[in-house]
């Protein structure tokens, strides 16, 4: 490996193991979509200091102990899921990418999964003195460590056959195809799962801050599903290879959906075990842990085994696409904002009927 192959001339023909990504040109695309998916999420670039947190902190000291304990496991386990998400898809997919725009995206991808894990440090030491003790907690609750344990597994098979001497090619292409499935379920219902919990505190008008920023971290993951999902659609048309694992591995990749399903439903089972909230129990949660698995599952092309229906939480919606969401500045703040947006359909009539 090098980190720059100046024999290899020729562009790489599919996504993966065709060889180093050499000149990163961006004139020719094979699939510009990754290149799509990199200029929105720039576009969306944020900082968690924008939102103001002030009146989260009186807030999370009127809730009551079972609603402090859903809000503070909840930020237990988004800290571990992307803290996996910070380095992982660099350390395993890009010792394997072999185009540029590709390569580019999951630089970026990373990147973004940062802000996230700053973004609950933030959180954190604003409604506790010690954000330590909260942190140490982490590596203790079993439902999050099973939950870690289960996305690492894939990622570190695919890394111990990106340094091995020798691999099977089909072994090598199929750790890839599973760590994919397994990503897109990561970022299509798990984070989906405490998302739902930190808004129910922002129905309720409490804990609002936290929400505005769960809601950019959401818009970030909206882009990440679409990454995974793409992959996962253009791969057997990329390498023919893919194809047939596809089809070999179905129960597989199934029986990872429903690992994360069980696993969702523990951790409803553990966020509720000391009481319920307002618009929110064990039971509406697993509902709409079940919904969405259903929707990501149709999405990549799989039979689904759970029900689907419509939103058990419909109210996720707007925190989700955020465009019925109009609210006066002077109420709160606007988080439908794009920091760094280009507007690219500009021509010479767009200002005509301006003066200076």
């Amino acid at each position: 490996m090098t980190v720059f192959n100046i024999k290899k001339k020729n562009p790489a023909k599919t996504m993966f193991f065709d060889g180093e990504v050499t000149i990163a040109r961006y004139d020719v695309l094979k699939y510009p979509i990754f290149e799509k998916l990199t200029d929105k999420q720039m576009g969306f670039f944020w900082r968690p200091d924008e939102v103001d947190l002030s009146r989260d902190s009186k807030d999370f000291r009127e809730l009551n102990p079972s609603e402090q304990h859903i809000f503070t496991s909840n930020l237990k386990r988004q800290i571990l899921l992307d803290s996996v998400q910070g380095r992982a898809p660099a350390m395993t997919f890009l010792p394997i990418t072999s185009l540029p725009e590709l390569e580019t995206w999951v630089l970026t991808w990373s990147f973004f999964e940062t802000i996230h894990s700053r973004s609950y440090t933030h959180l954190i030491r604003n409604v506790y003195s010690d954000p330590s003790t909260v942190f140490d907690e982490i590596i203790n609750i079993k439902e999050i460590v099973d939950c870690a344990k289960d996305i690492s597994k894939y990622y570190d098979q695919l890394m111990e056959l990106n340094t091995a001497l020798e691999t099977d090619e089909y072994e090598h292409k199929k750790a890839l195809w599973l760590c994919l499935n397994a990503v897109n379920a990561l970022e299509g219902i798990r984070f989906y799962t405490s998302f739902a919990c930190s808004w129910s505190f922002a129905e309720l008008k409490k804990m609002e801050g936290n929400a505005k920023i769960i809601k950019f971290i959401a818009r970030d993951e909206n882009i990440h599903l679409a990454a995974t999902q793409n992959l996962l659609k253009l791969l057997p048309q990329d390498d023919k290879q893919f194809k047939k694992i596809a089809e070999d591995c179905e129960e597989e990749v199934i029986d990872i959906f429903k690992s994360v399903v069980e696993q969702e439903k523990d951790w409803a089972k553990f966020l509720f075990n000391g009481g319920s909230m307002i618009g929110l129990n064990e039971e509406l949660l697993v509902s709409y842990i079940e919904w969405i698995c259903n929707k990501r599952m149709t999405a990549i092309g799989l039979t689904p085994f759970t029900k689907g229906g419509s939103n058990p939480l419909p109210w996720t919606a707007k925190w989700i696409s955020g465009g019925d969401v109009q609210v006066a500045p002077q109420e709160t703040e606007i988080t439908s904002y794009i920091v760094g947006g280009v507007e690219k359909d500009v021509n010479e009539d767009t200002f005509k009927g301006f003066s200076l």
